[in-house]
This record gives structure tokens, C-alpha cells and sequence, in this order.
């Protein structure tokens, strides 16, 4: 379902880019010398039943219960139920660069926030961060042996929502980064906003990132 409704919206997109740029095969100069977009009336009105058709389709497809949508792009973080913005918060997310395996220089980890449909898999209170071996490759420190020295408690708010592979939304010491592209991969909101989203989100709620 979430799938379809992201490939429905890239539809939309795209036509609404198309009739935008479309050129007229009579070009028409105004007094202010504006060319305006002027098109036959039949091809005008079949492309505004093509609108309508495609819009109907996409509202059916959006779920009944709140999801979550992250825009990548512009570090935002929605809640929306049906067409109803629920949550508007400013997020951080991936930040695309690239570390090396030690002893493998061909091998890198990549900081990103992965893009498509997910769902909430877990929801924790008082998180505790297990750190990765690449989080202590990073500050040049040995990958310790000991699982518990492994554990940070205290950076990842008072929430977390996991949604695989071991990304969360979680919250930040470093809110002052918030809207930029910082992370290792996670969703990073600040406490109210990921108040709100622990409390609107349920275990199998709709994520979709773009």
C-alpha cells in the first residue's frame, strides 16, 4: 500500500511538471510581454480529468491511520492522517559520508538515512545507545571487547522508535544541528517533537522516507 501510494505521488509529480512545462503551440504575448502556457480547451480538459483521476487514486491510497513521513531533503519529519498534518517538526537525518573498515580499504560504512516504505518496529523508553564498531572507529578508539562497554545511556533521548537494521527516530544532544544532514543514518528529533511522535505512533505505523 505504502508503496504504491510513493509511486502514485511520483506520478502526480511528474504530470503536474509536465502540464507545467508543456508549450503552447500558439505562443500569446500580453501587454507586459508574458508569454502565458495556452493550450487547446479539449487537450486543457483532458488533462484536468487526468489530474482529478490520479489525485482520487492517491487520496485512496493514503491510510486511514496516522504515518509518518521524513523528507530527506529538507530534514523534515511529518505525522499526517489522511490529508491532516498531525506533526510538522524540523529533523536531522543521514549525512551521506563514508568511513573506512579498518583493515579493509575497499569496505566502507555509509551514513545515510535509507529512503522507501517501513513501519515501526519498536517502541523504547529511556533508550540506551549500543554503540557500533564504526562509532568508536570514528573517535580513533579500540572496538572494545566487553558488550557493556558498549553502552551510553542518556544520548538518545527519552524515546526511541525503531524501524530496522538498526535505525531509530530518537532524540538529540545536539539540537542546534537540527535541520541539517548530520547523522549516522537515524532520525533525530528534539524531546517534544518526539514526545508527540511516541505518543501518535503505534507498533506498525507507516513510515515513509523520501
Amino acid at each position: 500500500m505504502t508503496r504504491a501510494l510513493l509511486l502514485l505521488s511520483s506520478s502526480l509529480l511528474g504530470f503536474l511538471l509536465m502540464t507545467l512545462t508543456q508549450s503552447s503551440p500558439i505562443p500569446m504575448t500580453d501587454a507586459s510581454g508574458v508569454q502565458p502556457i495556452v493550450r487547446d480547451p479539449t487537450a486543457l480538459r483532458a488533462l484536468q480529468a487526468r489530474y482529478k483521476s490520479l489525485t482520487k487514486q492517491l487520496t485512496q491510497l493514503i491510510p486511514a491511520q496516522p504515518y509518518i513521513l521524513v523528507d530527506t531533503a529538507r530534514n523534515h519529519l511529518f505525522i499526517k492522517r489522511r490529508d491532516r498534518v498531525m506533526l510538522d517538526a524540523l529533523a536531522s537525518t543521514g549525512s551521506g559520508t563514508m568511513l573506512d573498515k579498518p583493515g579493509d580499504s575497499n569496505s566502507q560504512w555509509i551514513f545515510d538515512t535509507p529512503r522507501g516504505e517501513f513501519y515501526v518496529q519498536s517502541k523504547l523508553v529511556n533508550p540506551v545507545w549500543v554503540k557500533p564498531d564504526w562509532a568508536f572507529v570514528e573517535e580513533g578508539l579500540a572496538v572494545p571487547k566487553n558488550q557493556m562497554d558498549r553502552m551510553e545511556p542518556g544520548v538518545l533521548g527519552e524515546y526511541a522508535l525503531g524501524f530496522g537494521k538498526g535505525f531509530f527516530i530518537h532524540g538529540t544532544l545536539y539540537t542546534r544541528l537540527l535541520g541539517k544532514n548530520v547523522t549516522h543514518g537515524c532520525i533525530r528529533l528534539n524531546d517534544d517533537d518526539l514526545k508527540s511522535v511516541y505518543q501518535l505512533a503505534r507498533v506498525g505505523t507507516p513510515i515513509m522516507i523520501f
